[in-house]
């Protein structure tokens, strides 16, 4: 999580334990890809109506999010599968790879059409049409993105109280990208009809398209800043990234309050979905003890971690010497 206090207050998040948000995660999805789609369609129509470029970019805004609505679900259907001989560690991590897809999709789809669509209207000007279908479909826009919003909040605000997080946190830092995603892009929408309609009254009060050229840049720069936030997110958890602070703490103390085991020497953590984690440690046990009595220290080890993080999929151990024992014998005392 964050750094310093910060990471206490979502100490669980990262973990996703137990519920079902795997299925709401579908349903969410599902009601912003139909929302979105529905909505580009009457953009396309009301640009090129009323020649608006604000409304083209809006109605390239909504392609890329019903694309990226679309990649997100492929994301979620194909990281369940379970895992196999080929991928033993299961299928989680695919999701960030179709999610980072999709925000490729959202910067390409959307922001590259929508800024260079307000720098052609800006030095080529426009004529502008009739301006009162796109002010109907803005507005029709505007109630359907708002529901998506609200599906999307209510999860992500569920999942917060849940876990126990801050809302903003949770949303920052969560590893359900998919939620995370249409809650940004949906944001992001509602905010783009705000500058495509201020386009649309300004060029309607001045007789210019200069009005029209901004807002498209405004959507462009706003979707360019959307994408890079979920590509960051996404590449992150690519590239591999540990359980929150706190919860590594409580893992090395729970591995110290097994019997047997002297100290912890490494620990690794790997967040590899939603509600899949893996833990990974170096431990001493005492010297005296038995292969039996380290055996069996593993698996009470392994059933504490589960019963405390049901989340944790994987838990492997390996028995290392000591940094005192390591020095009597002459090794490099760090493992």
């Amino acid at each position: 999580m964050t750094e310093a206090a910060a990471q206490d207050e979502d100490s669980g998040e990262d973990s996703g334990e137990g519920g079902d948000g795997g299925g709401e995660s579908v349903s969410t999805v599902i009601v912003a890809a139909a929302a979105n789609l529905g909505i580009a369609l009457a953009k396309a129509v009301a640009g090129v109506i009323s020649g608006s470029s604000a409304m083209l970019s809006e109605a390239a805004h909504s392609v890329a999010d019903t694309v990226t609505e679309l990649l997100l679900l492929t994301a979620l259907k194909r990281s369940e599968k379970p895992a196999d001989e080929d991928h033993p560690l299961g299928y989680g991590p695919e999701r960030y790879i179709w999610a980072l897809l999709a925000a490729v999709a959202t910067f390409v789809g959307g922001a590259v059409f929508s800024i260079y669509d307000g720098i052609h209207t800006l030095v080529a000007g426009e004529e502008l049409g009739d301006p009162l279908v796109s002010y109907i479909v803005l507005a029709v826009a505007f109630l359907l993105e708002g529901f998506s919003l609200r599906t999307g909040l209510r999860q992500a605000r569920g999942e917060a109280a849940r876990v126990d997080a801050p809302f903003k946190t949770y949303l920052r830092r969560t590893p359900d990208t998919a939620v995370k995603a249409v809650v940004m892009e949906d944001s992001a929408a509602l905010v783009g009809l705000v500058f495509a309609a201020g386009g649309l009254l300004g060029g309607q009060l001045t007789g210019s398209g200069v009005w029209d050229g901004i807002a498209s840049l405004l959507i462009g720069l706003l979707l360019l800043y959307v994408a890079w936030v979920l590509g960051r997110s996404n590449a992150e958890l690519l590239i591999g990234r540990p359980l929150p602070r706190p919860m590594r703490e409580r893992i090395r103390a729970e591995l110290l309050a097994v019997e047997h085991v002297e100290a912890v020497l490494e620990l690794i953590t790997l967040v590899q979905g939603p509600r899949e984690a893996l833990i990974a440690a170096k431990v001493d046990f005492r010297d005296a003890s038995t292969a039996a009595e380290i055996e069996w220290a593993c698996e009470q080890a392994e059933d504490r971690l589960r019963a405390v993080f049901p989340s944790v999929s994987r838990v492997y151990l390996d028995p290392t010497p000591g940094y005192a024992q390591r020095r009597s014998e002459g090794l490099n005392p760090w493992p």
